[in-house]
């Protein structure tokens, strides 16, 4: 029997890292998409793939259930969330109306070495698309734009934003790295940064709105 004020509950340090761990390399794998829309995905399978239980892996479908990215097949697994262009119209139209007047405002008041700690994500960003490193572009682009708009104090915003980001997955990343457009979304990193320290409030949301209009045609471009 436990001692008085002591649970007897299993330690879930580990466990919880490697669940966290394997949500965070299915996000990977959906944003980029290698986990393509409608198809099933077992656990077990999964599992074998990690080197990995079951467990954790189920554990983190289920994570990604609740964020809308899969939705559970009984008996079957998950099955990968399919979007409708009218889904990638809103999330976009959404993204606009939050992000576009965030970077003007952060262009008149964000500290400037603040700003400047940033460009070392967007040369990661920039290195990565050149490389055809789609995962490495993932990962530092979700950084940089999360870190940029964490200088505006909200931190509510962010976590929308990322939400939004996670739901409206970049499909033809591979296609658009072998054509080099990838490289010339992945430079507007650079330029918003330049217009960001020079204080140019109009034109750094007037360059935030090309981006994301950029990012919904990359959802469009047609998947083999």
């Amino acid at each position: 029997m436990a001692a008085e004020g002591r649970l007897d509950l299993p330690v879930v340090g580990e466990r919880q890292s490697l669940r966290e761990q394997v949500a965070n390399a299915l996000r990977a794998a959906l944003i980029t998409g290698e986990m393509r829309p409608g198809v099933v995905y077992s656990a077990p399978v999964l599992a074998g793939q990690f080197g990995v239980s079951a467990t954790p892996v189920r554990e983190a479908m289920l994570d990604l259930a609740k964020e809308g990215l899969v939705e559970a097949v009984r008996n079957k697994g998950f099955r990968v969330t399919e979007l409708s262009e009218r889904d990638l119209d809103e999330l976009t139209e959404i993204r606009e109306l939050i992000e576009v007047p965030t970077v003007s405002r952060l262009a008149a008041s964000a500290d400037l070495d603040r700003l400047e700690r940033l460009r070392p994500i967007a040369e990661e960003i920039v290195s990565a698309a050149e490389g055809g490193d789609l995962l490495g572009y993932v990962d530092a682009d979700l950084r940089f734009h999360v870190e940029l708009l964490s200088l505006g104090g909200n931190g509510h915003l962010v976590e929308v934003v990322r939400d939004l980001r996670s739901r409206a997955r970049l499909y033809g990343l591979s296609e658009l790295a072998s054509r080099g457009t990838l490289v010339d979304s992945a430079r507007e990193h650079l330029e918003l940064l330049d217009r960001l320290i020079s204080r140019d409030s109009d034109g750094s949301g007037q360059l935030m709105a090309q981006h994301i209009g950029k990012v919904r045609g990359i959802w469009a471009s047609p998947q083999e």
